[in-house]
């Protein structure tokens, strides 16, 4: 079954259980300031979750286009993806549990109106209850009834059976199907069970949300005015699992994409082929719902996107992304253009600004080339590669391959105190027929994390609230406004303190007076203009005193290790627009930070005084 048929079968079957078949809303969100993306098929449908009447009705289903990059890094493996479409249905304080379970049991199972999927293989999870909610044993009952055995019933607490759009909203307890794709599992206990998932022997298919409660800052508040159903199914994901693939890029959506790509090398590398293949299908959609490349919010992420496929194309053998990538789109549109022929009318469009954009970016990556090249040579005088270097036990490595081995030190350290983008670098020394050990080079990542982490570990207990996007960008910030009141108060002003959250930044400093209202103001022009100027943020790993030596910035009180990360601001031509001891989360560019206001200026304590910065 094609994703095509499986979308076209889901819908069918609910339109005959009476719902509205509603079209995908835009990846951007309307009037939703909280979130870049569509992240799910319920966020949408917020308001009448809440109790708003939809114009379609109390019953409705569709397949929502969605766009989630919190896990880009896993792109690649056999179940992430950055676009994906989900399938839902919706119960808007009309049916509940009862006729939720009963369909999705139907849909699945039945050989003539749904999948025709194995009941034999199924397993169910259920809410254990806490002070939110009492245990749902209302749903375990209807499971029985619907035929799935009560010891492939499991409970689990809120983190895995518990569902709504974030902190604030409509929320309840769900109750997830699970499915044995090895088709060996057979009955398990809950320990087997959890064991088999993250095996991913049973993967999840289906979750079905029944929303009765409202949240208000991560706690329920009390229930909704009416009870609600909120189901979500990847398409990607099923369309795998029913035609007994292993992973989603093994689905007709990828299938022309990855044959085209193979087409161009004789040894393809496959992590590099699915970020590609699943880059272009995101840029692709993104654009037709009118993102174009740019320095801020989804602007960025289409351009990071864009990036991270050219520079993965060079793993791949002969692949020109200029050529490759428009193929690429007629590939796509002509798989989606009967669900959303939108693509079809916008596709010439739509390749121009995907094809502009990958024109710079290989300009960009040109120019850096020989630059690399330098740093490898220089590198590879200082770290000579030897014979018995991580490799297979009782392999002979010619002496031919010895000269090309780049040791993981190299690779880190071009990564760490040049800058240089990891998938553009190894990219490059692929193409270039380097041998190189990525499995050493993750080690001495993971093991300089824990460094940073060792080094940091005081500095952050009070400094950011957590590691989100919006803390994260409010960090980078931090810097930058020390580094302008350093420019406007003079070098004498140094940290005292800091404290970030989610909506703002607070920063103490050293200071005998208040600041006038010509000193703030030339204090945010000053931000801002690094932060338009799209200024790299680079850390780098040095000892301690050597940081002191360039003036590195450090917090009042805090103590560091013999070894420290020191992040550097840099302008076009290398120069430190800010340099500090910090153990990060950082951007890695100032242009998407956005525009920085000071919200109030006052007395911390005598000889400090206190600014609050927002990101607007």
């Amino acid at each position: 079954m094609t994703s095509n048929q499986i979308r076209e079968k889901f819908l069918k079957f609910f339109e005959e259980k009476g719902h509205s078949v509603i079209p995908s809303a835009s990846l951007i969100p309307e009037n939703d300031n909280s979130v870049l993306f569509t992240t799910a098929g319920m966020q949408p449908l917020v308001p009448y979750l809440l109790g708003k009447e939809h114009p379609k009705g109390r019953r409705l289903a569709s397949s929502q286009k969605c766009l989630r990059t919190g896990d880009i890094d896993d792109i690649g493996d056999n179940r992430h993806l950055t676009f994906f479409e989900m399938l839902g249905n919706w119960s808007l304080g009309d049916y509940f549990k009862e006729e939720s379970i009963a369909w999705s049991c139907e849909f699945l199972t039945s050989k003539e109106k749904g999948l025709g999927l194995d009941a034999s293989r199924l397993y169910v999870t259920c809410f254990e209850g806490d002070e939110s909610a009492p245990r749902d044993e209302e749903s375990k009952n209807i499971w029985i009834k619907a035929g799935i055995p009560e010891n492939r019933i499991y409970f689990l607490g809120k983190e895995d059976n518990w569902w709504g759009p974030g902190e604030n909203g409509p929320c309840g307890p769900d109750t997830e199907i699970f499915y044995d794709v090895t088709g060996k599992c057979g009955d398990l206990s809950q320990e087997d069970f959890l064991r088999a998932q993250k095996e991913e022997k049973v993967i999840e298919i289906w979750n079905n949300v029944f929303m009765e409660y409202e949240s208000k800052d991560g706690k329920v508040v009390g229930k909704l005015a009416q009870k609600n159903v909120d189901t979500g199914m990847g398409l990607e994901r099923i369309t795998a699992v029913v035609n007994g693939k292993e992973s989603v890029y093994e689905t007709d959506s990828f299938e022309q994409p990855l044959i085209l790509l193979a087409g161009f090398s004789t040894h393809l590398d496959k992590k590099a082929a699915r970020i590609i293949s699943d880059h272009i299908r995101a840029a692709m959609f993104l654009v037709n719902d009118g993102v174009v490349p740019g320095k801020e919010k989804d602007s960025y992420i289409l351009r990071k996107l864009i990036r991270r496929s050219v520079r993965n194309s060079w793993f791949i053998e002969d692949a020109t992304s200029d050529v490759i990538f428009p193929i690429m789109i007629d590939l796509y549109v002509n798989l989606y253009k009967d669900f959303y022929p939108s693509l079809n009318d916008n596709k010439e469009n739509i390749k121009s600004i995907i094809l502009e954009e990958t024109i710079d970016v290989i300009k960009l990556d040109s120019n850096a080339n020989a630059v690399i090249q330098k740093a490898i040579d220089v590198a590879l005088e200082k770290y000579p590669p030897v014979r018995a270097y991580n490799h297979i036990p009782g392999e002979k490595i010619p002496d031919s391959h010895i000269a090309k081995m780049v040791p993981g030190k190299v690779l880190f350290d071009l990564i760490t105190t040049k800058g240089i983008d990891r998938d553009m670098l190894l990219g490059y020394l692929n193409n270039k027929g380097y041998i190189f050990f990525t499995e050493e080079l993750d080690v001495l990542v993971e093991d300089h994390k824990n460094l940073s982490r060792s080094a940091s570990a005081g500095m952050f207990k009070g400094g950011l609230a957590d590691h989100n996007e919006k803390t994260i960008k409010l960090h980078t910030a931090h810097h930058l406004l020390l580094s302008a009141l350093q420019k406007v108060l003079g070098p004498a002003v140094k940290q005292r303190g800091s404290n970030i959250t989610e909506e703002r930044l607070r920063i103490d400093f050293a200071f005998d007076r208040k600041m006038t209202d010509e000193e703030k103001t030339e204090v945010e022009k000053l931000v801002n203009e690094a932060i338009e100027k799209d200024y790299k943020v680079i850390k780098r790993e040095m000892p301690k005193e050597e940081a002191e030596k360039i003036g590195a910035e450090m917090e009042f009180g805090a103590k560091y290790e013999d070894i420290v990360s020191v992040y550097f601001i840099e302008d076009e031509n290398g120069n430190a627009i800010s340099k500090e001891f910090c153990g990060g989360p950082h951007v890695e560019h100032t242009g998407v930070l956005g525009k920085f206001k000071i919200q109030k200026e006052e007395a911390s304590s005598a000889g400090v005084r206190r600014i609050k910065g927002v990101l607007l």
